[in-house]
């Protein structure tokens, strides 16, 4: 389990000006992570705009990560959706090799009791041949998986190991910290409340300012974990206010500009998001030049 504590960074997809992928900025982006201080790459998460991939997209994707990486840091893929027999058909098929587990968020749109959210993860763990990662985000899904839902996966699905809880409700991730087995990994979702949920005996993060800070925000939570907490709020407040205002106008506009702010990379999105305004984009800017990112 100790691989998957820390910082993992939910990696953007790099586009280019007619919404390919941008391969080269790809291999630039994981080369960076890999670097400098993250513990794990998430690949196709919502970051990374997986939905609006098509399958020779995700092919791309993945290929150009796993050879950039070359075994270096372990690779979580995200694989969820709203149609369990597909998932499962997903998950036969899967080529695993080089992935060290599947992030799987909650399926959207049908609305299922949480039974049914049961039900669907136990398919999806009898079905998958490495560790599986449960991702909570209902303000995106507008499904909550709720604690005593999540205790009773970790305790009979078998190779559920972790949830990714982005709910923001610190209660809630509180209680499932308290509810599920020790060796359990509850993961913040939320760059902005990581600290505390650290504190509150939470595993790390799956990042998204992690994708343009890597280092600022390993050592945040490598500090916070270590109980240094005096180090870590220093990093925590230096990059608080830029995290903020990464999501005012969607994910990952914000992390796509500020990127294209360090010369990472350009902030290409593909439709339905759009990129951020100027009015943000001139906001990112200050915050960085104030922070001494840029000069």
């Amino acid at each position: 389990m100790n691989q998957f504590k820390g910082l993992g960074v939910a990696m953007i997809t790099p586009f280019k000006k007619d919404l390919t992928v941008d391969v080269p900025s790809l291999k630039l982006l994981t080369d960076n992570l890999v670097e400098n201080g993250v513990d794990y790459l998430v690949v196709m998460g919502t970051t990374g705009e997986s939905v609006t991939l098509d399958k020779e997209d995700k092919k791309l994707v993945l290929e150009t990560v796993l050879s950039t990486n070359a075994g270096r840091k372990p690779v979580v893929l995200g694989v969820g959706g709203n149609n369990t027999f597909e998932l499962c058909h997903q998950l036969d098929r899967l080529d695993s090799a080089g992935l060290s587990a599947i992030l799987s968020v909650t399926p959207y749109y049908n609305k299922p009791t949480q039974n049914g959210l049961f039900e669907h993860y136990r398919s999806l763990s009898e079905h998958s041949k490495i560790p599986i990662i449960l991702y909570n985000v209902p303000g995106r899904t507008g499904c909550n998986l709720l604690p005593e839902t999540v205790s009773r996966i970790a305790f009979e699905c078998r190779n559920v190991i972790g949830i990714k809880e982005a709910s923001g409700n610190m209660e809630q991730i509180m209680t499932v910290i308290h509810n599920t087995p020790k060796d359990f990994l509850v993961i913040s979702g939320d760059d902005a409340i990581t600290l505390p949920l650290i504190a509150a005996g939470a595993d790390g993060v799956i990042s998204v300012v992690g994708n343009a800070f890597p280092t600022e925000f390993s050592k945040m939570v490598h500090h916070a974990m270590n109980n240094e907490m005096v180090e870590a709020r220093a990093l925590h407040f230096k990059l608080l206010e830029i995290i903020q205002n990464l999501f005012v106008e969607g994910n990952p506009g914000g992390i796509k500009e500020v990127l294209q702010l360090m010369d990472k990379c350009d902030n290409y999105v593909r439709l339905p998001l759009v990129p951020v305004s100027q009015n943000t984009s001139e906001k990112l800017r200050r915050m960085l030049i104030d922070e001494d990112f840029l000069k």
